[in-house]
């Protein structure tokens, strides 16, 4: 059986008597886009760091491709960095700063501008390999630091944070290049991040960490549809927990549950005050507390008559932002499938 990318077993890191990681245990497997996602200060940048070999275990050990590395310099490690801020040289050139690696390993010119060309071409940005840094956008400065990162061909490439300095939309188009690249270069990719629609948008598998721990692991899909603690259910995607009182009249069963904003309707005028039809849908009447219009969509923010809030997410098909306003204070029925409501685990 092949050895994982990286096997992280007990983690442990605290600085003086603040614990930032506590009992990591960590598979991700060979030629995976893993994300860790997390809010700032849940130790995912420093299990990245540990990783990387930049910060060294309180207790614990690290694996890549079966060796144990824990005690092993950066440099001994077959791992590369991507951090947030590119760390370009300003004085080289494209090429020069994608090849400097491989000069400093005292690699043969003639090969390292071969490859350099070759990380670039990876990058789409082949065409580029005379610029200054100066004369790129925030997007291509990006990929040519990955590019340096790919040109040594590391089995494990750490990304940490580095969408972060790009606007919005060059953020949107880079998750989608980043993806498609590691998808060509085929190399496991570890990609931190506090951005839930970074990780969605290109993982294959996620962690989500709070406080130091990990809290679940899993595929998009299971971690934004069936997430195993109220935290997971709050940080990726909107909380909407239905608990105690209100769970039991809703739902008809106690303990914590949750449900999606984009799976609720919300019925209006009429069609809010008929009586439930169908067996297979759960609804909720309530009073529209807040309308946020976002253009293509309009969030809803509906206290329930049976106690507690949920937030409804509904397509602007026919509907413009005047149309959408004059619902704040609206009396409302809220219905979706049963399927779409799901048992927090866990949940106190």
């Amino acid at each position: 059986m092949e050895a994982p990318a990286v096997r992280l077993q007990g983690l442990r890191k605290s600085f003086g008597e603040t614990t930032a990681v506590s009992g990591v245990d960590l598979e991700i497997g060979d030629g995976e886009f893993f994300s860790m996602l997390g809010p700032s200060g849940s130790g995912k940048t420093t299990v990245l760091r540990m990783i990387a070999g930049f910060e060294t275990p309180t207790a614990g050990r690290i694996e890549l491709a079966g060796q144990e590395v824990t005690g092993l310099a950066p440099f001994e490690r077959d791992v590369h960095t991507v951090f947030q801020d590119y760390a370009l040289f300003p004085h080289m050139t494209v090429e020069q700063n994608v090849a400097y690696g491989l000069k400093i390993r005292k690699v043969p010119r003639a090969q390292r501008r071969a490859r350099a060309r070759e990380a670039l071409a990876g990058v789409r940005l082949e065409k580029f390999a005379d610029r200054r840094p100066a004369q790129l956008s925030g997007g291509q400065r990006q990929r040519v630091a990955l590019a340096r990162a790919l040109v040594g061909r590391p089995r494990l490439l750490l990304l940490d944070e580095p969408l972060g300095a790009l606007d919005l939309k060059l953020r949107e188009q880079m998750q989608v290049e980043l993806k498609a690249i590691q998808r060509e270069v085929g190399i496991t990719f570890v990609f931190v991040t506090h951005d839930q629609e970074e990780a969605l948008t290109m993982s294959d598998r996620i962690a989500v960490f709070n406080e130091g721990r990990i809290e679940q692991v899993g595929t998009p899909a299971e971690v934004y549809e069936k997430p195993a603690t109220p935290f997971v259910a709050g940080f990726v995607g909107t909380s909407n927990l239905l608990t105690h009182e209100a769970a039991q009249r809703i739902v008809g069963r106690p303990g914590v549950y949750s449900v999606r904003p984009e799976k609720i309707h919300v019925l209006t005028g009429g069609a809010a005050v008929t009586p439930a039809a169908e067996p297979d849908r759960i609804t909720a009447d309530g009073t529209v507390a807040e309308v946020v219009y976002l253009g293509d969509a309009t969030r809803f923010l509906v206290d329930l008559d049976a106690g507690g809030r949920l937030t409804a997410l509904q397509q602007n098909l026919e509907t413009s932002s005047e149309d959408v306003a004059a619902l704040r204070g609206a009396r409302v029925r809220l219905q979706w499938q049963q399927r779409h409501t799901f048992r927090v685990p866990d949940a106190v």
